[in-house]
């Protein structure tokens, strides 16, 4: 079982930046780490999803350059750092950690991020 809290939401202006932070429980190596988004009447949408074997991350095509997924081990911690904020990133954001093992996974609550001006 893995507990995720994520934080780090708001109202933020377009253009501006926000830094969304997920607390794990326990990060095992063997687990893949993303962050999703639902805005309201949409489909959740992947947003970045970090490798359990620390390699690559892959982004969606409508936050690539703008957004970067990062994640400290020894904190059991990700980020996801926003740059360029656009209206159309208006959502809920929640992280989600899936054993490539198992095929588990766990959700965080998620975050609100609203950007308008």
């Amino acid at each position: 079982q893995v507990q995720l809290v994520e934080s780090g939401g708001g109202l933020v202006q377009p253009g501006g930046s926000l830094r969304l932070t997920c607390v794990a429980s326990a990060l095992p190596s063997w687990f893949c780490m993303s962050w999703y988004r639902q805005g309201s009447g949409k489909e959740r949408e992947l947003v970045a999803s970090m490798s359990n074997a620390g390699g690559s991350t892959t982004y969606a095509d409508s936050v690539k350059g703008r957004f970067t997924a990062s994640k400290d081990n020894a904190k059991k911690t990700l980020y996801l750092h926003m740059n360029s904020l656009k209206p159309e990133d208006t959502a809920v954001y929640s992280c989600n950690a899936r054993s490539v093992l198992s095929g588990n996974e766990y959700w965080g609550q998620g975050t609100q991020v609203t950007v308008s001006s």
